[in-house]
């Protein structure tokens, strides 16, 4: 697979990435030139080999030439959601070590709190204007060189992701060689997979931020094709860019079936999509009507795979293979699942358990967090992230629960404990749990049950009081949909909170 560099002198006007809406053209030789400028901007910087940083960038032509910039300047560099609010950006900006800074002018009011948040941070810039304590990132790196820097070498992504208290936790896996130019590990099984090359055009829907868009999308400038990165998923948009496009290749999350599903007939059956040849799709559970549906309008190209940020395993399953064990996210592509219970044993076939891998070649660590990468690894340096689940007697896993309690609601993971930890801070809040409860649309959506501290005060004026004051503090996709009030929340003796009786109740009384 050649290098993004080797296009670059191979096929110089070459479209390296189109965004969508603005049709902007980023070439392989622009592409190259700015991440040698963004490498020169690190080194001015004195971000070395080995350093972090960190962007808070909304999908822009400067996300994926930071991203390109950081592989060959040997950097750590970690996207973070746009949608996170001031302490929850500040903790993972400081968690990371990041040296340096770059965020969308657009998201100024959250950046700008971080000049003082993380002092730590020497050098802030933003892209799309100017702000208080920031310098703008073009200007910056229009006045350096094309060249490349002297000590060339790869760097990686490292993205969050949280446990069961609720914070998040930097997934660092290290480049698998220094050779700057290497052909990226996902590359060469992924993206062989896959079948992406130099003739792949790649229709990119997500945040960028999101673990499955940015690593696809640096497979497909590792491979020398085209990617078409959406700045904002829309149902009709994405169909008009297949047919606009001729879209090869593509990933999506079941939401985003589910909104091109409920398009009129005539409106969803007039694109021509005849140039996909695979569409890939996981993060979330898929209703099975939904893929069925979807396997009858795209045909056999849909393929799902089940992994996770910490790339602890990965099963895989085309169209057919789907139709044949209805609801299983495959079979190994690497990494050999096993199911045990909770003292270690594994289960027999059709038992429910915690999902384990062996066989993990690219082992993973919890950056600056030892005590928690180890209790990901069993003895035998088995590997799990706290999913369950079951094998059939053919070898195809099934997920029955994500993370015991996570609630992936339209794709994006929310953890019930960050939640529960602001809404217990309240004045007038005894007790909480939160968990996820089914929808047809978005998979599962936010629930809370709440015990007051006085019970007279349950009430719907004390719901919206209790929403207003989440939604100031967390992220938009953490805000509970629903919230309830009981007079007495379920614990044992010892404190541990019953929250499986108390999920299983509103998932009958939702049925």
């Amino acid at each position: 697979m050649p290098h993004l560099s080797v296009t670059a002198v191979e096929s110089p006007n070459k479209a390296a990435f189109i965004m969508a809406n603005s049709g902007e053209i980023v070439t392989y030789r622009e592409l190259n030139d700015r991440s040698n400028q963004v490498a020169h901007l690190f080194r001015l910087c004195g971000v070395g080999p080995g350093d972090h940083v960190a962007m808070m960038l909304v999908n822009c032509r400067q996300f994926l030439e930071v991203a390109a910039g950081a592989m060959r300047a040997g950097v750590i560099f970690t996207p973070i959601s746009t949608h996170l609010k001031r302490d929850e950006t500040a903790y993972i900006l400081e968690n990371c070590g990041a040296r340096l800074f770059i965020a969308s002018a657009c998201l100024s009011d959250v950046a700008q709190a971080m000049v003082s948040a993380v002092p730590a941070i020497n050098h802030f810039y933003m892209v799309g204007g100017v702000h208080s304590g920031f310098q703008s990132f073009e200007e910056a790196v229009d006045l350096l060189p094309t060249s490349p820097v002297d000590d060339q070498c790869m760097g990686a992504p490292m993205l969050y992701s949280s446990g069961t208290t609720g914070k998040p936790k930097g997934v660092f896996v290290p480049p698998h060689t220094d050779q700057w130019d290497a052909a990226l590990g996902l590359t060469n099984s992924l993206g062989v997979t896959f079948g992406f090359g130099p003739e792949t055009t790649y229709l990119s829907p997500a945040p960028l931020y999101h673990a499955a868009p940015l690593h696809f999308n640096m497979i497909v400038l590792d491979s020398g094709g085209t990617s078409v990165v959406m700045e904002k998923f829309d149902a009709v948009r994405a169909l008009e860019l297949i047919e606009e496009h001729r879209i090869t290749h593509s990933q999506w999350v079941p939401i985003m079936f589910v909104r091109m599903l409920k398009l009129a007939e005539g409106t969803r059956r007039g694109f021509d999509l005849s140039s996909m040849q695979i569409a890939i799709h996981a993060a979330a559970p898929c209703p099975i009507d939904v893929k069925e549906k979807m396997i009858d309008w795209w045909g056999p190209i849909i393929v799902e795979y089940y992994s996770s940020s910490e790339g602890a395993g990965f099963t895989l399953i085309d169209s057919n293979d789907w139709l044949a064990h209805k609801g299983s996210v495959g079979r190994p592509l690497f990494g050999v699942p096993h199911v045990l219970d909770d003292d270690g044993n594994e289960l027999a076939p059709g038992d429910v358990g915690t999902i384990w891998f062996s066989e993990i070649h690219n082992k993973f660590e919890y950056h600056n967090e030892p005590e928690k990468t180890s209790e990901v690894y069993n003895k035998e340096g088995w590997t799990t992230i706290g999913d369950v689940g079951y094998l059939d007697e053919d070898g195809y896993l099934y997920l029955t629960d994500r993370r015991n309690f996570t609630i992936i609601t339209g794709g994006v993971n929310v953890y019930p404990a960050e939640i529960e930890s602001v809404l217990i801070g309240h004045e007038r809040v005894a007790d909480v749990a939160v968990f996820g409860v089914p929808d047809e649309e978005f998979g599962e959506i936010v629930q809370a049950v709440v015990q007051p501290a006085q019970w007279a005060d349950a009430s719907d004026d004390l719901a919206v009081e209790l929403i207003a004051w989440l939604k100031e503090r967390l992220s938009v996709i953490k805000v509970p949909k629903r919230l309830d009030f009981t007079e007495q929340l379920p614990r044992m003796d010892n404190g541990k909170l019953y929250k499986r009786h108390l999920m299983e109740a509103y998932r009958n009384r939702d049925a």
